[in-house]
């Protein structure tokens, strides 16, 4: 029996939702492209981090642009629901509906995570005696996400959100 090789092997790396959210896809609120939300200007005297560090919309297609610090953070929660970007409210670029719900994702770097995740028949999680083990992004996804019958599915899923970028 030959061991298993480390494509089929997934170990969680520990990401949690603050180390996906640096940079957003969205779709921008003026012309419907795509648009990023990334870290803003830190005011002078302000020292923000993290989740609440100010951000800026910014679309290079049609120009829009729009700031955002301290103010209400929303991440999302509805499976039903399109999925939001949670500091202006837009919706994300890198999302799709199947039949479970919405697979989305917040950048590339998210969306990859969770494709060798889903897509590794072994799954090394972190220890249950760990602090903090069920905070990380891949431990927070789903059930219908994590089971092996829903595989095929959300890895279609992940092709046609893929599929996005280029027509974009």
């Amino acid at each position: 029996m030959s061991p298993i090789s480390t494509h089929h092997r997934f170990r969680d790396p520990r990401s949690t939702k603050y180390d996906v959210l640096a940079s957003v896809l969205v779709r921008c609120p003026g012309c419907e492209k795509i648009a990023h939300v990334v870290a803003g200007p830190e005011p002078a005297g302000v020292h923000g981090s993290g989740l609440f560090a100010p951000r800026r919309l910014v679309c290079r297609n049609c120009g829009a642009a729009r700031e955002w610090s301290r103010g209400c953070v929303a991440l999302h929660r509805d499976r039903y629901q399109p999925a939001k970007d949670p500091y202006f409210g837009v919706r994300l670029w890198l999302q799709t509906e199947t039949r479970h719900g919405w697979v989305w994702a917040y950048n590339l770097e998210h969306l990859d995570l969770i494709k060798r995740f889903v897509q590794a028949p072994l799954r090394e999680g972190i220890p249950w005696h760990d602090h903090g083990r069920k905070m990380t992004v891949v431990a927070r996804l789903p059930a219908w996400m994590q089971q092996a019958k829903n595989r095929d599915e959300v890895l279609r899923a992940i092709a046609r959100i893929h599929a996005s970028l280029l027509r974009a």
